[in-house]
């Protein structure tokens, strides 16, 4: 997937749950089936998972190549990085730490909205200036992927809102 498609879909998945959690009711919205996360809780996660990104991304090159070194190997593909993901969770992988959400009500819906907006804005600002080349170069550390290339963390974020999209659906097929 070249930058422009990733671009693309960043904003397409990005939206789409954005709006899908936009559409629940109140009810909906706090709704949570056996202990897992409500609908605000996933876009709090969602929030959290992203910030840290389009935050370093600010940081010139030369400091993310100083800090994470570059890139021994290319880039996995969308499907291989997903796999791998999978496979993080399968043995029991979860975040952790500053990346689990606190409870959301529905008052604070917007506003957690629009902060997402603004570091997706800010994430896509950033990954303009890179090249082709240089996504495949640059090394983020992942807390559960470890080191991965930067075109590697942009599939992650692409697939992580799809995830998260995903699971509040499933978790939402339980509600009365």
């Amino acid at each position: 997937m070249n930058k422009i498609r990733i671009i693309e879909k960043l904003k397409e998945n990005y939206s789409l749950f954005s709006a899908y959690i936009h559409s629940l009711s109140s009810d909906e919205y706090m709704f949570s089936y056996m202990d897992k996360w409500t609908g605000g809780q996933q876009l709090d996660h969602i929030y959290r998972s992203t910030k840290p990104l389009a935050r370093i991304l600010i940081l010139p090159k030369f400091i993310l190549k100083g800090l994470f070194g570059v890139a021994n190997r290319p880039s996995k593909s969308y499907e291989d990085l997903v796999k791998k993901y999978h496979s993080k969770l399968a043995e029991g992988g979860r975040a952790s730490g500053p990346f689990v959400p606190n409870t959301k009500t529905t008052n604070e819906n917007l506003k957690l909205q629009n902060k997402i907006q603004f570091v997706l804005d800010q994430l896509i600002k950033s990954i303009q200036k890179y090249s082709e080349q240089e996504l495949d170069q640059t090394i983020l550390p992942h807390p559960l992927l470890g080191k991965i290339t930067l075109r590697e963390m942009l599939y992650f974020t692409i697939y992580h809102v799809e995830h998260h999209h995903h699971l509040t659906k499933n978790n939402l097929s339980f509600h009365n």
